[in-house]
């Protein structure tokens, strides 16, 4: 071969080597970054060329589907069974405005593209059968979530439900609600839907349950008297504690009053759970010290994010001055809980003292509902020992047989609770938040504790109480669960 012909191989040979290296480094180096470019529109045109895998509860019933679109190349769209019932659960999944939650977490085994479906879509190269996205069983119990929905009605609060003995989620409600089928597209009709949801004051599509925290008020007291069973500080449930009236908050000129003047001097810690007396649990607190009630908060899961597998935000037992965690003490100050978090409070001393980690996800299918993944129920801590978790019991039992939780009570189940009415606002001022914490024991042991948080109501100021507004409401929850293990 002549000098110039070489040198024209050589040339092309390097051109072919050049080819060969930038389409490996566009396929293998930048495939992900590439395929996730916005303006990429051919992998969202797959993404909704096939129907979505479903969000199962009962353990087959799916509460979403998808629904052929018109005028559009994304064939698919999502829609939900009770979409406003079941959106604090699933969240949403828009053509247009992305995903949340279980849509969102969930996201690669609904839409088929996870790695643990390689073989299906393998296959279905092979046999040609259509893709299809796998499905995501949920823990949660349809008639529980019902009659949370429906119990908080037209009010502006959350509930939470829990299987003490596994950490399942039996029931996550909050109100006010939205419906994700009608932004699940992307059309001018979806775009003003989801704009009129943005500029709602109420936020809809807050998750009360899992995302926003609260003073959990006198519901927290079951927290400051286990901290006093742990510690030692007292033993006997029935005996007298040391606990004056009126009480001086500590460092301070200011005393903790009592609501209505009750009777609360050296009372038992049964009679101050079940009159609800803020002297005796404020005492309690600043006798312990912050330290050993922020270790105690921390075993029942404050103080960090949880993840369910939906993120929650942190509840926060705070560092704090003396007469501050005499008041964090009986759920005021700067103490903050979500209604997750409080569930977990009841469950864990339902269950004998052993807090089970909470999940939602209880198994993913592939297309062909073979189990690709099944939850194993952990234990996330042990807050306090079965002795002092069996006293507790008794304390919360009482509430309900003869104190402010009378609202709770079930014909033939035993129940216990712990109401709670905490302040809102500067001084105050605003309405404040009823709350009510329970669980529900039969001869099969305990099969559901409850957290329920009223925000807002249309009830008078006076008429607010976790007693009247959040025990009924607890009480339908405990009473479905029950009646669907018969």
């Amino acid at each position: 071969m002549n000098k110039p012909l070489r040198r024209i191989a050589i040339f092309c040979g390097i051109l072919i080597l050049a080819l060969l290296v930038r389409t490996n480094y566009l396929q293998y180096v930048r495939a992900d970054e590439l395929d996730t470019r916005k303006e990429n529109r051919r992998v969202r045109i797959e993404r909704y060329a096939h129907e979505r895998g479903d969000i199962i509860v009962d353990g087959g019933k799916a509460v979403t589907g998808s629904k052929e679109t018109k005028d559009s190349d994304f064939k698919y769209k999502r829609v939900w069974q009770d979409g406003p019932m079941w959106a604090p659960v699933t969240g949403y999944s828009s053509q247009a405005f992305g995903a949340t939650q279980l849509e969102s977490i969930e996201d690669g085994i609904l839409t088929g593209n996870d790695d643990q479906l390689f073989f299906d879509r393998t296959k279905s190269m092979f046999t040609g059968d259509k893709k299809q996205g796998g499905n995501v069983v949920t823990t949660l119990n349809s008639a529980a979530q019902k009659a949370a929905f429906t119990g908080l009605g037209d009010k502006k609060g959350a509930v939470a439900a829990l299987d003490p003995q596994t950490g399942a989620i039996l029931a996550l409600a909050s109100t006010p609600s939205y419906d994700p089928s009608v932004f699940a597209g992307n059309s001018d009709k979806d775009s003003n839907a989801w704009q009129a949801l943005q500029k709602d004051k109420d936020k809809p599509t807050l998750n009360r349950a899992l995302r926003e925290t609260y003073p959990p008020g006198s519901t927290f007291k079951v927290v400051t008297a286990a901290a006093a069973l742990e510690n030692g500080l007292y033993t006997d449930i029935d005996a007298k504690t040391r606990s004056p009236l009126p009480y001086r908050l500590p460092l301070s000129t200011k005393n903790l009053d009592n609501e209505n003047n009750i009777p609360c001097e050296n009372v038992s810690l049964r009679e101050a759970l079940r009159m609800s007396c803020n002297s005796v649990f404020g005492k309690i607190s600043d006798d312990l010290g912050n330290q050993k009630m922020i270790d105690e908060a921390d075993k029942f899961g404050f103080n960090k994010e949880v993840f369910v597998p939906v993120r929650t935000n942190a509840s926060i037992y705070p560092k704090d001055n003396r007469p501050q965690n005499a008041m964090a003490g009986i759920g005021q100050a700067s103490n903050r809980a979500t209604p997750l978090q409080m569930a977990m409070v009841a469950s864990a001393i339902a269950n004998d003292g052993k807090l089970m980690q909470p999940y939602m996800v209880a198994k993913r299918q592939s297309p062909s509902l073979d189990d690709i993944y099944t939850h194993q129920p952990e234990q996330l801590s042990q807050p306090l020992s079965a002795e002092n978790a069996q006293k507790l019991q008794e304390m919360m039992k009482t509430v309900v047989e003869s104190g402010t939780g009378s609202n709770a009570k079930i014909p033939g189940v035993t129940v216990g609770g712990k109401t709670g009415t905490a302040q809102h606002g500067l001084g105050n001022s605003e309405k404040p938040y009823a709350w009510f914490i329970s669980y529900a024991k039969t001869d099969s042991g305990s099969p559901v504790a409850v957290a329920v948080v009223v925000e807002d109501s249309k009830a008078n100021r006076d008429d607010v109480s976790g007693g009247g507004l959040a025990a009924p409401i607890a009480k339908a929850v405990m009473q479905a669960v029950i009646d669907g293990k018969k």
